[in-house]
């Protein structure tokens, strides 16, 4: 059951007892047995102990004795729709991967990405994610309202979204990428982003949907788009993304066509500020990094994406320590395909442990606060989500680590992070749940593989086909 309002306006509470707790607020604050009370849609209150006595409304108290408390897992940037196209051209790098690839992207239509942002962000949700940012870039004429579908499939399940409206105005005439069929006008582009923003943006304190203006990457969009795409998201209110230094052809291919590396590229088309956040920042150097922290520009860390494509590694803690703000990304599951955030939390910390003396570049707390906080920060929701405090939205996550996987970890956030992937015994978003007994609430699971499974065959069927 919600905590939520009844009828007669009295405030409906959810108690959590027993559980260790970690808040990732701004001094890490941690319990080993506490509470937390849920009131409505936000937290009420958390602490150590049992809560406190004579609590008016509560309609479910959870004895959460062998589990940790956390915010709601944030991820900040995937690409929903390669749900339907996992396990492909598994020994490619990013460019031959995408060129083998968009031939199949490019014939996706509504009902596919209906049943692909299900899949994405059902299997996400199940491993403790709350909030989700898509990057939807891929609008093949004649495919639907895309934008319409994967919000509707989106609700279904319950979380939070974030969807970036990407665009791509630069093919393969252009000198780009993606076939001349897949892309957009460069005025398409901007009218159909506006119109997303105008249907669907809510900026309210816990608003369920934000949309943000993502043109794709440097190599799949005109620099008219990416500056034009700047002014319109300003002009709008909203937040920008786009792929940012994922790769040394990246790195390259900015130098032939503009005469500059990526992040002087993107800040001479206003693509820096802490409005704006990048995914991947891969090949970034020491004035890359700086720039980034001047702005306040964001990064959504990928790091099983770019093992995946043997993009390299991210210098995150080199970021962290210049005051970057960054968060996780799962990345599209055409490259990530495990799906989930939590293999993010271990990966990050492991990966940026590759060399000689890096044993302490991450630790398990900082990959939980990239997760949490970090994800916040990158997505403009700090305020909202992120770590646990009261006035704070209630999405949490309660892990279950009592169980055979965790049994001889002592510390409940080093099991977290660095163990298996632990069981969810229930997820909140806004005080409903979305996960029970590690079962999505809100869809049929089973329901939502079978339709995955028939429309990556159909369009696999019509990619064939030509």
């Amino acid at each position: 059951m919600a905590a939520s309002a009844s009828p007669e306006g009295a405030i409906e509470r959810l108690v959590i007892e027993n559980c260790a707790i970690a808040t990732v607020d701004a001094h890490d604050t941690e319990y080993a047995t506490g509470h937390v009370v849920v009131a409505g849609n936000v937290i009420e209150s958390v602490g150590a102990g049992k809560a406190p006595e004579g609590l008016a409304g509560v309609v479910r108290r959870i004895d959460g004795t062998g589990h940790l408390v956390t915010p709601g897992l944030i991820n900040t940037h995937h690409h929903f729709y390669q749900w339907i196209t996992r396990g492909l051209a598994t020994d490619h790098n990013l460019f031959n991967w995408l060129v083998a690839l968009y031939p199949t992207w490019a014939r996706i239509d509504a009902p596919m990405l209906a049943a692909a942002t299900q899949g994405s962000l059902g299997m996400m949700v199940k491993g403790g994610v709350t909030t989700a940012s898509d990057h939807h870039y891929v609008f093949p004429r004649g495919s639907g309202d895309l934008v319409a579908a994967e919000l509707a499939a989106a609700a279904g399940i319950g979380a939070r979204i974030t969807l970036a409206r990407g665009s791509m105005d630069r093919s393969e005439k252009d000198g780009g990428l993606p076939p001349d069929f897949a892309v957009e006008t460069t005025e398409g582009a901007l009218l159909a982003t506006e119109e997303a923003i105008d249907a669907h943006h809510d900026a309210s304190f816990g608003s369920m949907v934000q949309i943000a203006a993502a043109p794709c990457s440097p190599f799949s969009v005109s620099t008219e788009l990416m500056r034009q795409g700047a002014e319109l998201a300003r002009r709008k209110g909203v937040r920008m993304h786009t792929h940012g230094s994922e790769t040394v052809e990246e790195e390259k291919f900015c130098h032939e066509l503009f005469g500059m590396g990526p992040t002087d590229y993107f800040e001479s088309t206003g693509w820096l500020g802490d409005d704006v956040w990048m995914a991947h920042c891969v090949h970034m150097n020491d004035s890359d990094i700086a720039a980034f922290a001047r702005t306040g520009t964001g990064v959504a860390h990928c790091p099983s994406s770019n093992a995946r494509l043997a993009a390299g590694i991210a210098r995150v803690p080199d970021m962290l320590a210049a005051g970057v703000p960054v968060g996780l990304g799962v990345d599209g599951t055409a490259s990530n395909e495990s799906g989930e955030l939590h293999t993010e939390l271990r990966n990050a910390l492991l990966i940026n442990r590759l060399g000689a003396h890096r044993e302490a570049a991450l630790n398990a707390r900082k990959a939980l606060r990239l997760g949490t906080y970090g994800g916040a920060q990158v997505l403009g929701r700090s305020a909202e989500i992120g770590s646990l405090e009261a006035g704070k939205l209630a999405d949490l996550v309660l892990w279950k680590l009592d169980g055979l996987g965790h049994s001889s970890i002592a510390d409940p956030v080093t099991a977290l992070v660095f163990g298996p992937a632990a069981p969810v015994t229930l997820s909140l978003v806004g005080g409903r749940p979305v996960v029970e007994d590690n079962r999505l609430s809100n869809v049929d699971e089973d329901a939502v593989a079978r339709t995955a499974r028939a429309e990556a065959q159909r369009l696999a069927r019509i990619a064939a086909e030509g």
